[in-house]
């Protein structure tokens, strides 16, 4: 494989694609409108819609804010990123975005889901100039992701590298846990660093978004909604980028980027979204 498509992780499909149970990755795909999903995925979205009638809404304004904050970190003069838990690909892919500006960036995709892998050769169209790769991992074991070729034959951790995790962390339960993988990821990249992170919260819509995490448990994914507080405590030391902690779709609104309709509040999105710059 050349160094324009980028390289695939060599580990093989370890477990089936699973039909019968519900999963997050596809079930997002379903709300983003897209086809990569099976029928368990669109029955457990469509309860998710029943109580959170907002969602195809919310995911839109998440998948935006990983959109302009690329953009922003790439006129900023970022070359390099880290996403862990990318997702089915859904063009424009981060890859794609950072190299509009910059064609010479790079990107190492991660995640753990086989429908990913299968996908993942539509996160291999890099530019000349620039290079993607994809790991087959999983944020619990940032060991693993640390330690794998690709990394290092992609990215240099000497240089500043954006480590991106859109819409993750609340499915890490444990909130001392998923600090502990921010930390192991984020502490060994040099000043310059970015950590751009998404997050659902109950806070916006107390009504509603509790039984949407209600919904997520029962099929077998667990769900952690976090306040405000919480959120911020992942940026600890870091230096937020203006506006600093806000919902998703009022990061640096574009309405060329997909826009929302104009009226659209806080409690129909309930994610939070920030970007820390590392000092």
């Amino acid at each position: 494989m050349s160094e324009t498509e980028g390289s695939v992780s060599s580990e093989p499909l370890s477990a089936r694609i699973r039909q019968d149970v519900p999963h997050s990755a596809r079930m997002y795909d379903y709300f983003l409108g897209g086809k990569d999903n099976y029928a368990v995925d669109r029955e457990a979205a469509e309860r998710v819609l029943q109580v959170f009638p907002n969602m195809r809404l919310a995911v839109r304004a998440n998948r935006a804010f990983m959109r302009r904050s690329t953009r922003a970190l790439a006129e900023l003069g970022l070359r390099q990123w880290l996403d862990i838990g990318t997702g089915i690909p859904t063009s424009p892919n981060l890859h794609e975005v950072a190299q509009s500006v910059a064609p010479d960036a790079r990107v190492v995709y991660v995640d753990h889901d086989p429908v990913v892998l299968a996908h993942s050769r539509a996160l291999m169209t890099s530019t000349p100039e620039g290079r993607t790769a994809y790991i087959h991992g999983d944020v619990r074991d940032p060991e693993a992701i640390l330690d794998a070729p690709q990394l290092a034959e992609t990215l240099d951790l000497g240089q500043p590298v954006v480590l991106s995790m859109v819409a993750l962390l609340h499915f890490v339960p444990d909130i001392r846990e998923a600090q502990a993988i921010v930390d192991r990821l984020f502490k060994p990249l040099p000043s310059g660093s970015a950590l751009v992170l998404s997050h659902a919260t109950a806070e916006l819509d107390p009504e509603g978004a509790p039984k949407v995490q209600e919904i997520y448990n029962q099929v077998g994914t667990t769900l952690q909604l976090r306040n405000r507080e919480q959120f911020a405590s992942f940026f600890d030391g870091l230096e937020l980028l203006e506006p600093e902690i806000v919902t998703a779709h009022r990061w640096r609104p574009d309405d060329g980027d997909d826009p929302l309709p104009g009226d659209a509040t806080d409690a129909q999105v309930s994610f939070y979204a920030a970007v820390g710059i590392k000092p």
